[in-house]
């Protein structure tokens, strides 16, 4: 079962995840990763990476938890570009930490650089 990044990415978009992945299954958007679930091999080398502690095991999450993510990194995944080496972090990201609801508020589905 596949890794997902769930709502502490949002405006964080750190990349550690990215220079670790042997598949290269994360896609990005402008503030924002998630993975692709048919390219992930549930290696978890990514998930340690996360200074953000966005990246979860799917069996971690549980009932309309698992949906949500699941769903929210399938999609996105099948429509944001390839991320395959680490880019700009965000100049405010470390002041989103601890930010509620960030995924409901302050989410964009505008896609990152190609």
């Amino acid at each position: 079962m596949p890794h997902v990044v769930t709502s502490a990415c949002v405006d964080h978009k750190y990349q550690e995840c990215v220079a670790v992945c042997p598949v290269e299954a994360f896609r990005e958007a402008d503030t924002y990763l998630v993975i692709d679930p048919d390219e992930c091999i549930d290696c978890g080398v990514c998930e340690p990476e996360c200074p953000a502690d966005a990246i979860l095991q799917d069996s971690e999450l549980t009932g309309s938890e698992l949906d949500k993510w699941m769903n929210i990194n399938k999609k996105y995944s099948n429509i944001w570009p390839n991320i395959t080496e680490v880019g700009e972090v965000p100049a405010d990201a470390e002041e989103w930490d601890g930010v509620p609801d960030k995924y409901e508020n302050h989410f964009s589905e505008k896609p990152g650089q190609e």
